[in-house]
């Protein structure tokens, strides 16, 4: 025997259970610590909506419409007055927000282009250091998304009513209205899909407000009393902005009385271009669906039928049936991000939970006569942000810094605590939102790809300071814009030939060519981006 058993006296069998005894609380020890160093690291609740304009959250302070649970994210934490977009269109913006790269160094540089899945997003980054992943709703991204543990997203746009969805790769249709049918999918996953002794990542995407602001039976009669006045430039002449003249975005010209109006009147007097496109999206709606909308928006229909309105009249009447329907749509939106906070609060989550509420990028409520997005004047380019993290972020932090929907993805990786890959071209909020930084960057850097293709808006680049704004719109014209946003918050004044303005024009094409060496773009790499997308579209170069 050894010294040890014949001075203690311990049977051999109960020294072996005693060492495994041992070494199993050793192993409970470790176990229980690297438990409580992944409670440390914060869930991610990300929350975009599609279109969202600023101006149509009521904590921004326009007054055109009331968003209290939104709201209470910029109360309890931080809201952005200097948030911005790389690209101001749906699937670039994505993909920009996954890979935190601007869209000529992630490849979506367009809807047209194809996304690689395969390339690193902050999705893959947190699921790889334990992190449960889910995506619900729009992506607008084709394929089977990779980063996540559970995705069921929309295929393309999505359906108002009676919306299809593919979860996890398989097709499904599910019964009502896609605003709550999102928030329910959603609801769901943290309730019962996903393993809770994990961190987690939700990206809950909504459809609305993006065309065709079909809201719910709920909400039809909301705001019916009130008259909005339309934004001081509404009738712009585009005088000395022959880029801005040359879209068709207008809400005058270029908006459908059917598609986007709801004028479709049952003996089909009102024949518009898309009238057949929205038929089809009434047909998805279910008997009792129809009655209701029926009841609503026939006699609105007659009532218009009636009046035989021309010029500025219907002009104005147009912008009025538009905000009517697009802040209902939202008022939907508010009720989901309510429910998912509520969520949080009542399950002990709260506390330790990040979260954030966007959009894909801003949008046109009027502002030159538009609807729609793609410029990079201020209405599209800007887009909300709004975050709350209590342990980090105090309520009602103002942050009136530039950030950019690039900056999302280093933001959540350095919360979770895991390395910035350096291709990464975003920088992290964290030191903004805690008070330990106070300028991330002084000037901002914009493209748009998609000429020729709907809504015409031309092909464009340009940097953007606190002050000043350059762009350069090219590939069928050549034309320069530089505006000063503190005297000309409305951009309608394009000062680029201004002798006034010759030094600051010098500095800002200088900034640019900064901006563009930063981040590595090119007059090579747009040649290259517009090859493919002519060829993509069977359009012969223009020279």
């Amino acid at each position: 025997m050894s010294k040890f058993t014949l001075k203690h006296n311990i049977p051999a069998y109960l020294l072996g259970f005693c060492l495994l005894a041992f070494v199993g609380c050793k192993n409970d020890k470790a176990s229980k610590t690297v438990e409580t160093e992944v409670a440390k690291q914060p869930n991610i609740v990300f929350i975009m909506s599609d279109d969202h304009a600023y101006q149509a959250i009521s904590a921004y302070g326009h007054g055109l419409n009331n968003t209290p649970n939104i709201d209470r994210i910029a109360n309890e934490g931080a809201i952005f007055n200097k948030g911005f977009v790389n690209n101001s269109i749906c699937a670039p913006s994505r993909a920009a927000i996954l890979t935190g790269k601007h869209s000529f160094k992630n490849g979506k540089v367009d809807n047209l282009q194809p996304f690689n899945w395969d390339q690193d997003n902050f999705a893959k980054s947190l699921q790889k250091n334990g992190y449960q992943t889910a995506l619900v709703g729009k992506i607008h991204l084709d394929g089977l998304p990779q980063g996540f543990d559970y995705s069921n997203v929309l295929p393309g746009q999505g359906q108002y009513y009676s919306p299809d969805f593919i979860e996890n790769g398989v097709k499904k249709t599910y019964p009502g209205y896609i605003t709550h049918v999102t928030t329910d999918i959603a609801l769901d996953w943290l309730q019962n899909k996903r393993e809770k002794d994990k961190p987690f990542l939700l990206m809950y995407h909504q459809k609305a407000p993006h065309r065709t602001w079909m809201p719910e039976e709920k909400y039809f009669t909301l705001l019916d009393s009130v008259n909005f006045v339309p934004p001081a430039n509404f009738f712009d002449d585009y005088e000395d902005r022959p880029a801005a003249a040359s879209q068709e975005m207008s809400i005058f010209k270029d908006m459908d009385l059917v598609y986007d109006l709801k004028m479709l009147d049952k003996n089909g007097d009102i024949k518009t271009k898309y009238r057949g496109m929205f038929q089809k999206k009434y047909d998805r709606m279910t008997d009792e669906q129809k009655a209701a909308w029926d009841a609503y928006y026939d006699p609105i229909i007659a009532d218009f039928k009636s009046q035989n309105l021309e010029g500025k009249e219907l002009a104005v009447w147009k912008f009025n049936r538009y905000m009517h329907d697009y802040l209902r749509v939202i008022q939907s939106v508010d009720d989901g991000v309510g429910q998912v906070l509520d969520y949080l609060k009542e399950n002990g989550l709260e506390e330790n939970t990040i979260v954030v509420y966007t959009s894909d990028q801003g949008f046109y409520l009027g502002e030159h006569g538009w609807f729609d997005k793609r410029f990079m004047y201020e209405e599209s380019f800007r887009t909300p942000i709004l975050m709350k993290y209590p342990k980090e972020i105090k309520p009602g932090t103002v942050i009136d810094e530039l950030v950019q929907n690039i900056d999302f993805a280093p933001t959540f990786l350095d919360y979770a605590g895991i390395a910035i890959d350096e291709s990464i071209q975003g920088e992290s909020l964290r030191g903004l939102v805690n008070g330990e930084v106070t300028e991330l960057r002084d000037a901002l850097y914009y493209t748009f790809y998609e000429f020729p293709a709907e809504h015409k808006v031309k092909r464009h680049y340009g940097v953007r300071t606190d002050r000043y704004k350059l762009i350069h719109f090219y590939y069928d014209v050549n034309i320069w814009e530089l505006y000063d946003l503190e005297k000309d918050p409305q951009e309608m004044h394009n000062l680029y030939d201004n002798p006034e303005y010759a030094s600051v024009q010098k500095d800002m094409h200088e900034q640019l060519e900064r901006m563009r060496q930063k981040y590595g773009d090119s007059d090579a790499l747009n040649e290259e981006n517009l090859n493919r997308y002519l060829n993509k579209k069977n359009i012969k170069k223009k020279h």
